[in-house]
């Protein structure tokens, strides 16, 4: 396989082909486990290299690399940013990367376990010089973990359920996010106060959201019972990290009275403890701590209804929010800072406090995701029993919004406990009473925005906002108690359609909105989601790219004119087709105007745990996300790339992509959409029928029950080009929009090439657009993506799409040659052209093998040894390529 791939030895090719048929059933799958685990262990190494290469330049004070607080500060400062600007910026910043459960993470957790376990091992080996005594017992150990990762099960026996999904998303906090968090905000800190003196203290800008429990779109088995499910875990989990916390601080906080002084404020706080034992009669600070883990013991009963394994030694009344109990800890750090003890304070009690300032109570937000479809169907039932209105649905729109605009201004309800519901409408209504009831337990933190798939219209939003209404969430100016701000409404908009009407719906949306008082109730700010999978799937990579960055530029212009700040939340997923890509130089490319100190994104599948299951490498993903905030909110576009261009240039580069977009377009379009037979060709090329079989998500894979295209979840479209190693959804077009482009007149060909070429080097934007698309290129295969397009049977078929595939894929890559000015893929990104060339080698026969095992499938091998061999080879390129899904 080496040969074959490094050497091109066409012999070795042939040697391979035989050996890989000649396989029993037995060795077949013995096989693919090897190369995948090969894979898994090889991901991990690179990892630690470019960790060990981090920490190497740290050592020989090279300066800090992009994506890192300092880089981005530097820049600021030689930018001419002033402190104050700096400062007004975090004020009101906020990122935040949310966790999403969609099913491209195939591992089960036990392998993740067990590899993590290798990582440690190998970073051990690097930290410190060992003995010759502690290098074998190190070695010994990695072959141990190495033996339990070959000898345990690597697919699930049942589909994940969304317990699962949530258990599994919380072992990430456990492993990364409660303690590098709160030790990037001590570097973040540290470091702004190094470059910019006077930084008064740092707000929590950095949050973690979540999707898991709360997403019901398309996923019949979330709903009220899950959302209660999700806060409970998290509650339980964060109040446990705090137990454990104040715990560990009364075992170190061991000062004697004797020996040195306290504040009044902590004497008064150890005697509330009612903690009279005589063995601490001089130990206040653990005294006082005694009290603190008896309140936090009571509120974790209370709210997560959380029994707490190490009893407290007294009886308290529970804390009533997170800052009562930040409060208490602050007595403690004042205490120590004045009585000498003021090195005490950073070891654990600064990041128990700045713990508190990110997670309270609640660990996390979770958001609520439905469909615009359900909410009319609830509506519309609603208004029929109340014998309000008949013909909800078939309204206009205009009359649609004057109904729902009367009924948001009456005090009364439609919804009657005395009348029989849907069950849709019965499950609808219950989620938006558990939110409520969390919302008032936990606080607004907690659940706060409501996320509307497929958003079409003013409409849409004004269905959420009356759903609220009817169940406490949202209560107009009429309510005695006040106005309740109820849940931030966040319209989703996903198709290319759907993106060229979002100005226009939000610019409705905004002036409705505000005749209501909801923009004040949220402080004028709100929140536009951006779909990057289903943009794509409909209108391609390129338009999908496009559409987005108009839709974002129309959006700044309107929410300015409204005097409301946007925030925009980028649903992107791991692969580029997705949305993928490195987030540092997404977050860069993003127009002017846009970022402005707030951003949302996804986390999502695989990315999650490649990101985020090592702390080191977790805590440099969530500076790269703040990095990159900081610089594209206050550096101008030609800062970053070092190269100046006018308005009236960036308005030529903007006019160009116009064009190139139009035609990219149609091409796509006119292969996935108008070519006859293209899905039979989709569903019988790529294993997308086995990958629905797979138990890595509790989401089915498809919408409806269907075999078109436009019924099939992002996903899993996705996933399925690139385990064909076909890529398509993050190239396709391209090479058609360029050539058409430029032309065959030579002047108007080599002005407009010049001008592709000045894009590439000036605007951001278009560099990444190139940058991303070129690493799918370089993954892509198309001699073994012809192996797959044989399992189509019809011939005429086969042969006449994937030569089109094969002719756009040679095409985009002379045309991005002729941009970049290259001879080869990544010539100007030499690490990731090695780590490709190294993995390739090795995911080459996991293709092979995975053909071989669909054709036996799908020709009736039932043997149960066969659908375990396709869906292990389905893990192994997926560990192979990364960024998959």
């Amino acid at each position: 396989a080496v040969r074959f791939r490094r050497e091109k030895d066409t012999e070795a090719g042939a040697e391979l082909d035989r050996i890989l048929k000649q396989l029993s059933r037995d060795s077949t799958n013995s096989v693919v486990r090897a190369f995948s685990y090969f894979l898994h262990l090889a991901n991990i190494a690179e990892d630690q290299h470019h960790a060990r290469r981090r920490r190497a330049y740290a050592l020989e004070n090279c300066p800090p690399p992009d994506g890192s607080v300092a880089k981005a500060l530097l820049r600021l400062q030689q930018s001419g940013v002033r402190a104050e600007s700096l400062f007004e910026l975090l004020a009101q910043a906020l990122v935040v990367p949310v966790l999403t459960a969609h099913p491209t993470e195939v591992r089960r957790k036990s392998i993740l376990d067990a590899e993590r376990a290798i990582a440690h091992l190998m970073a051990q080996r690097e930290r410190a010089p060992l003995t010759v005594e502690e290098l074998a017992e190190n070695g010994e150990l990695l072959r141990a973990r190495i033996t339990t990762l070959w000898q345990t099960r690597m697919l699930r026996f049942s589909r994940l359920n969304v317990a699962d999904e949530i258990e599994n998303a919380l072992s990430y906090y456990r492993y990364t996010f409660l303690q590098e968090i709160p030790r990037l905000y001590q570097s973040l800190q540290t470091e702004i106060a190094r470059q910019f003196p006077g930084t008064p203290p740092i707000p929590p800008l950095l949050r973690m959201g979540s999707w898991i429990g709360g997403d019901r779109d398309g996923n019949p088995n979330v709903g009220e019972m899950t959302l209660r499910l999700a806060l409970n875990k998290q509650s339980t989990l964060i109040f446990d990290f705090y137990l454990q916390q104040v715990h560990a601080l009364g075992a170190e906080l061991s000062m004697s009275t004797l020996m040195v002084d306290v504040t009044p404020a902590l004497t008064q706080l150890a005697e509330r403890s009612l903690d009279n034992s005589e063995h601490r009669q001089d130990e206040l600070y653990r005294r006082a701590l005694i009290g603190v883990y008896a309140r936090l013991a009571a509120t974790a009963r209370e709210l997560a209804q959380y029994d707490v394994p190490r009893r407290e030694a007294i009886s308290a009344e529970p804390y009533k929010t997170p800052a009562e109990f930040a409060a208490d800890l602050q007595i403690v750090a004042d205490s120590l800072a004045a009585n000498h003890g003021a090195m005490l304070i950073k070891p654990r009690l600064t990041g128990l406090q700045r713990a508190i300032d990110v997670f309270g109570f609640h660990l996390a937000s979770l958001d609520l995701r439905q469909t615009s479809d359900v909410h009319e169907r609830v509506v519309a039932e609603l208004l029929r029993r109340a014998r309000r209105q008949d013909e909800y649905a078939s309204l206009p729109e205009e009359k649609k919004i004057s109904l729902l605009l009367e009924e948001l201004q009456q005090p009364r309800l439609l919804y009657s406990p005395h009348l029989a519901y849907s069950d849709e409408t019965v499950a609808e209504l219950a989620v938006f009473r558990a939110a409520r009831e969390l919302r008032e337990r936990f606080g607004e933190a907690t659940i706060p925005h409501y996320i509307i798939s497929h958003t079409e219209s003013a409409s849409d939003l004004l269905e959420a906002l009356l759903l609220q209404k009817e169940t406490g969430l949202f209560r107009g100016a009429w309510a005695d108690t006040g106005a309740a701000p109820g849940l931030m409404i966040v319209p989703l908009f996903e198709t290319i359609g759907d993106l060229r009407q979002a100005a226009l719906i939000m610019e409705r949306i905004l002036s409705l909105f505000d005749t209501l008082g909801v923009i004040d109730r949220h402080k004028r700010v709100h929140e536009v989601m951006l779909g990057y999978s289903d943009s794509n799937k409909d209108g391609g990579f390129l338009t999908s790219s496009w559409e987005l960055y108009n839709t974002e530029i129309a959006l700044v212009e309107i929410f300015k004119r409204a005097s409301v700040t946007l925030r925009l939340f980028h649903g992107r997923g791991g692969t580029v087709g997705r949305g993928g890509g490195p987030s540092y130089d997404a977050i860069l490319a993003q127009p002017p105007g846009t970022v402005n100190g707030q951003i949302r994104l996804t986390e999502q599948g695989e990315v999650i745990a490649s990101k985020f299951s090592d702390p080191d490498i977790g805590r440099r993903n969530l500076e790269t996300l703040v990095a990159a905030t900081l610089e594209a909110s206050l550096l101008d576009p030609c800062a970053i790339t070092g190269e100046a261009h006018s308005l009236e240039e960036l308005r030529s580069f903007e006019s160009a992509m116009d064009e190139l977009s139009a035609i990219a377009y149609s091409t796509y379009r006119r292969l996935v959409y108008e070519t006859p037979g293209f899905a039979t060709y989709f569903f019988q090329s790529t294993p997308i029928s086995e990958i629905a079989e797979l138990n890595i998500g509790s989401r089915p894979a498809s919408r409806k029950n269907s075999g078109r295209i436009e019924d099939l979840r992002a996903i899993p479209w996705t996933f399925s080009w690139g385990q064909c190693r076909v890529m398509l959804p993050g190239w396709y077009g391209f090479g058609s929009a360029v050539h058409a482009w430029l032309g065959d007149v030579a002047d108007i060909r080599e002005t407009r090439l010049q001008r592709l070429r000045k894009m590439h080097r000036q605007w951001p934007f278009f560099r990444t657009l190139l940058s991303n698309m070129e690493m799918l290129l370089a993954k892509t295969d198309l001699a073994l993506a012809s192996r797959y397009a044989r399992l189509v049977e019809d011939k005429q078929l086969r042969d006449t799409v994937f030569a089109r595939i094969s002719e756009e894929w040679q095409l985009t890559k002379e045309m991005l040659f002729a941009i970049t000015k290259q001879s080869e893929f990544l010539q100007t990104n030499l690490l990731l052209a090695h780590s490709i060339r190294n993995r390739l080698a090795y995911l080459d026969p996991l293709n092979h093998l995975q053909v071989e095992l669909i054709k036996r499938y799908r020709a009736g091998g039932a043997d149960e040894r066969v659908k375990r061999g396709i869906h292990l080879s389905i893990n192994g390129i997926a560990a192979g390529l990364r960024n998959t899904g």
